[in-house]
């Protein structure tokens, strides 16, 4: 029955999401607060408020951390979260690396092809010499190859792990909440950078700069080998010059489009040739820049990377593009030019400093107004966050397995779909991702019993040839590829007879490589005691559970008619409507009317 009423709300959430985004919100300020930046005051400042700044600003929060911000002045609690005043992160452990990268892997080669062919002319490649004699001479460095590809995945999930344990537990939850937009602004993915300490590198430039000065963080991102790499500078050269990076950096990262031209976007990319990196360090070499004189944007001279970045910062869309970007990103997707205006004012007015901004957003009377309180849909990663926040956990649990979930609500860490991002808002749902979204809140409180963790179980692919391995066949015939008829095309035949390597073969022993070194991700599951938390609560009966559990998990309550459908659901369940009666056996019943809770319309908002 749970999974019948799930799936039949499900699929009702998106058409109400779409006509009453905030028809149940819970206490927010007058309507005539809309588009107002002027700061709310004292008198104004209640628990409801102070949740829906931690939702926004953070990931949710508990009951406790509601009542806690609600006791300080409104300036004081967004001073707590921007200014990071009293909360001190040194705890927090750094990531924890398995130490699977080998001397030799850089510069790691672009493919297969490039690194076999390598081999084949200077004897080695990736710190590994060439057989000089023997069957599949090449092989181990083909292994070497598809282990860094596997290593730096597995690694890369584990990096996902770390850094969605440091969103649920810091005390500074909005400098992960702003990496996490800077991530999406300034987006580069592991299937391209192929390396994840670069990914991590560039993680911690958005945690300790995502607050501080925008000019001085593009900067970084622009010396930043995983952006460095994920926009093709390596190619960026004298007299064949390549204009990924200058045409996102304006596009993307700072103008938008419309306040540039074809030619600004050539004489910007001769500025950033010989940006290079080399391993995890910045360089700039020297005899692939061009250091002629280039015109761009209206000023000429012989600029480099740097006065181009200066030159992007004076103009007036600069700081109304970044400053809209955070807007819609915290507050709502619906900005007019008027309100953007004034927010880039503040901008530039503060020479890009970031937390200004976030001050005079958050404080602000258009933060907290019908428009803005319960009308944004939670990104697949914040749901996940906020739900395990306001289950009062400490730590991630490894079952759903949380870039299995998120990835498959549109949102995997680290793997934007381009450079652009995600695409946020109404993006996030349709009819088959809500029923994810249920899936996930039913996985979190009822674990699969036959949960296998895909990180470290492999594709379709290399668990064929390592069954046919475990069933005595040789190497030849363990990676012959499966086909209907049985027959192999002759094209794959030439390539498993090739003497000098078996690339199938090498895709499966680097797999096998990678999980010997990578550390595993916990797999624990999450420990919810939702019977210890109503009887914490000395509630009396179903009503004052249902009514709880709407309160701590939803920020838009459900109307009447679904709490009263609620209420009655978790009487049936337990048989009765006395608590104290129920409470030996009421943990089932209380899982059940949360995960409906979670499968309501109103839960996708925050």
């Amino acid at each position: 029955m749970l999974r019948r009423v799930a799936i039949g709300v499900l699929f009702a959430v998106a058409a109400a999401l779409a006509i009453h985004p905030a028809a149940s919100a819970q206490t927010a300020g007058p309507a005539a607060w809309q588009n107002d930046l002027a700061p709310i005051s004292t008198a104004d400042w209640n628990n409801d408020l102070a949740a829906h700044l931690l939702e926004r600003a953070g990931f949710g929060g508990t009951p406790e951390e509601i009542q806690a911000l609600a006791k300080l002045t409104p300036a004081q609690a967004v001073a707590r979260l921007v200014r990071f005043q009293g909360a001190d992160s040194s705890h927090l452990p750094p990531f924890d690396e398995s130490g699977v990268h080998d001397p030799g892997l850089e510069p790691f080669p672009p493919s297969r092809p490039a690194v076999t062919d390598q081999a084949k002319h200077t004897g080695e490649a990736l710190g590994i010499k060439v057989k000089p004699t023997g069957n599949r001479r090449l092989q181990p460095v083909v292994d070497e190859f598809f282990y860094w590809l596997r290593a730096s995945l597995l690694e890369t999930h584990r990096v996902a792990y770390w850094w969605a344990n440091r969103m649920l537990a810091s005390p500074r939850p909005l400098e992960e909440k702003m990496a996490l937009f800077w991530h999406g602004h300034f987006a580069s993915n592991e299937s391209k950078v192929r390396d994840y300490r670069k990914l991590l590198q560039q993680l911690e430039l958005f945690q300790k700069q995502g607050t501080g000065n925008f000019r001085s963080l593009l900067i970084a991102v622009a010396q930043d080998p995983a952006m460095l790499v994920f926009l093709d500078a390596g190619v960026n050269v004298k007299g064949a010059s390549n204009e990924n990076f200058a045409r996102e950096i304006m596009e993307l990262f700072t103008m938008g489009v419309g306040h540039y031209t074809e030619k600004d976007i050539r004489e910007a990319a001769r500025a950033f040739t010989g940006w290079n990196c080399a391993d995890l360090k910045f360089v700039v070499n020297k005899d692939q820049h061009d250091d002629g004189e280039k015109t761009f944007i209206g000023k000429t001279g012989r600029f480099d990377g740097v006065d181009i970045i200066n030159i992007i910062l004076q103009q007036p869309a600069t700081a109304d593009f970044i400053a809209g970007k955070i807007y819609r990103f915290f507050v709502r997707q619906d900005l007019t030019p008027e309100l953007q205006k004034q927010l880039g004012a503040v901008l530039r007015q503060s020479d890009y400093e970031i937390a200004p901004l976030l001050e005079k957003i958050f404080l602000s009377r258009d933060f907290y107004s019908p428009a803005s309180v319960g009308t944004e849909i939670k990104s697949p990663v914040e749901l996940a966050v906020n739900t395990y926040h306001k289950l009062g956990l400490k730590s991630i649990p490894g079952v759903p397995d949380f870039n299995a979930v998120t990835g498959a609500l549109g949102q995997q860490l680290f793997s934007p779909p381009t450079v652009a991002g995600w695409a946020q808002g109404q993006s996030w749902i349709t009819p088959g991702l809500l029923l994810e979204r249920g899936n996930f809140a039913r996985d979190v409180l009822f674990p699969s019993i036959s949960f296998i963790p895909t990180d470290r179980y492999g594709t379709g692919d290399i668990r064929s040839v390592a069954d046919r391995i475990r069933r005595g066949m040789d190497i030849s015939d363990a990676t012959k590829p499966d086909t209907k008829s049985g027959e192999i095309a002759e094209s794959n035949m030439a390539a498993d007879r090739d003497e000098d390597f078996n690339t199938r073969y090498g895709s499966y022993r680097g797999w096998q490589m990678a999980i010997e070194r990578v550390k595993a991700i916990p797999r624990d599951t999450a420990q919810v005691n939702l019977s210890r938390m109503v009887l914490d609560q000395h509630l009396k009966n179903t009503t004052e559970a249902v009514d709880y559990l709407i309160r701590r998990f939803m920020r838009v309550p459900p109307n009447r008619e679904a709490r009263q459908k609620l209420v009655a659901f978790l009487d049936k369940e337990l048989g009765t409507s006395d608590i104290a009666s129920a409470q030996t056996y009421m943990e089932d019943g209380l899982r059940l009317v949360l995960h409906l809770i979670m499968s309501q319309p109103e839960f996708q908002l925050g």
